[in-house]
């Protein structure tokens, strides 16, 4: 399978003339995953929103392999997105959810066997930490060729964000994939690229996330484990 790479640039966006996102270039490649840090309020939400179409900006431009796509979520097999908030259809059983994304019941299963016992369970009927698990295996596992996840880890616990990051290095093996996520050690520990969004509001592509995170005041500290160095 090729690589394919998704390019998002000149993404700007203002609210109420306050500058939330200036000039934001961000480039995700299929086989690798890309992390996406920054402080409350400096708009990573928007820009994933942004990259996926469903938030228009004061301008913004996003390619794929060099092709410009005005709304790339309407594009099949190509993004997916996880929002922070719920988004699945409460009154549907797991099973039926399953269908309508494209994946396999089984498949959530083979990553987390806790989920086994819920194929008929409705999602409203869900506890909130198997529902967000739920979410997020559906549009990580969804057949596309990039997925942004914005608070993945969200509700999970310990083990659950153990067993999700494993699920992540799985599927980046065909596809690219953003994340974003307050439980950045988390995320250090899978991405082979790190951008940081500024307070500015720009984008900065770090070359050695452990010591610039605390350099940007991002970290009081640097990162106490070894990190993947880039392009590994």
């Amino acid at each position: 399978m090729s690589e394919r790479m998704l390019e998002a640039d000149s993404m700007w966006l203002e609210y109420d003339g306050q500058k939330i996102l200036q000039s934001i270039y961000i480039k995700l490649q299929t086989g690798h995953i890309t992390a996406l840090l920054g402080r409350n309020g400096t708009g990573k939400s928007s820009l994933m929103q942004m990259m996926f179409g469903t938030l228009r900006g004061h301008s913004q431009s996003v390619r794929v392999d060099g092709h410009y796509f005005s709304h790339p979520y309407k594009e099949q097999g190509l993004i997916s997105y996880l929002p922070q908030q719920p988004f699945l259809p409460s009154a549907l059983r797991v099973g039926h959810v399953c269908k309508l994304y494209g994946v396999e019941f089984t498949n959530l299963c083979e990553h987390f066997e806790s989920l086994q016992a819920f194929e008929h369970t409705r999602m409203a009927d869900l506890s909130v930490g198997n529902r967000r698990l739920v979410g997020t295996l559906l549009v990580l596992m969804m057949p596309v060729a990039f997925t942004l996840l914005d608070e993945p880890f969200a509700a999970l616990s310990p083990l659950n964000i153990e067993l999700m990051s494993t699920a992540i290095r799985q599927q980046s093996a065909r596809k690219g994939i953003l994340i974003s996520d307050h439980a950045y050690e988390d995320v250090l520990r899978l991405a082979h690229e790190t951008y940081l969004i500024a307070p500015v509001g720009r984008s900065i592509l770090l070359t050695d996330a452990g010591s610039q995170l605390a350099e940007y005041g991002y970290t009081a500290t640097k990162p106490t484990f070894q990190m993947k160095k880039r392009g590994e």
